[in-house]
């Protein structure tokens, strides 16, 4: 058994989970436009330019969760995951399916707050995930979310202990596995990519593909690409 990690943005999907969701509940006129697109579009920048504030980012994004009772964001998510799950490259699709029929432990790894990212595992059927997590009250995992989040960012370095301890907890450790992959397009995702036996780069950012080539990672341009490699 193989151990097979997914970056989720510009990676297993062509686009940002988290700025879709915004624009999902923009045009149901849950969320002002006015309110949203400005900072977020700044916050795209900072990580484009790798000096993401990933606790402010984190709070701007939960602030949103916290907003809104349980059930009236349950009834949102059900509605976007019907929605966006069209959006989904076929390809992605059958890189997952590939890795679940082989029988490998497969996991989303990603910044995305878990509510968000969950939504994207479930149209995939990747049975883990590995998230920035929300708070709620009383930690109830049905609770209300507060706007803050419980413990370290599943993003940049903080992806490496986080994906420990998911490991931990289902009674592994990194040498439980012959292999262990890890897909992602982003600079950022490096100490993951250099933690594992085989990173996989997928339509890189600039800085990445420079460390890419340099260390002699496999480097594939499209996500039809890697599929295609994957299969072959």
């Amino acid at each position: 058994m193989q151990l097979v990690l997914f970056d989720l943005d510009h990676t297993l999907i062509p686009f940002d989970s988290g700025s879709t969701w915004f624009r999902y509940l923009m045009r149901r006129g849950v969320l002002d436009a006015g309110d949203f697109e400005a900072q977020n579009r700044q916050f795209a920048e900072d990580y484009l330019a790798g000096k993401l504030d990933i606790a402010a980012f984190q709070r701007f994004c939960m602030s949103v969760l916290a907003r809104y009772a349980r059930a009236d964001l349950d009834g949102w998510r059900a509605d976007f995951i019907a929605e966006i799950g069209a959006q989904v490259p076929e390809a992605g699709r059958a890189l997952v399916r590939h890795h679940l029929d082989t029988g490998d432990l497969c996991c989303i790894v990603t910044a995305t707050n878990h509510y968000v990212a969950g939504a994207f595992a479930e149209i995939f059927g990747v049975p883990h995930l590995v998230a920035s997590q929300a708070r709620t009250e009383q930690d109830d995992p049905r609770g209300r979310f507060t706007g803050e989040m419980d413990g370290i960012a599943s993003f940049g370095a903080g992806k490496v202990p986080r994906v420990a301890d998911w490991l931990a907890a289902l009674g592994h450790d990194w040498h439980s596995f012959e292999r262990s992959v890890f897909y992602s397009d982003s600079a950022n995702d490096l100490p993951l990519l250099s933690h594992v036996s085989d990173p996989v780069v997928v339509s890189p950012d600039t800085r990445l593909r420079a460390v890419a080539t340099e260390r002699g990672w496999p480097v594939f341009d499209t996500l039809e690409a890697v599929c295609e490699h994957a299969l072959a």
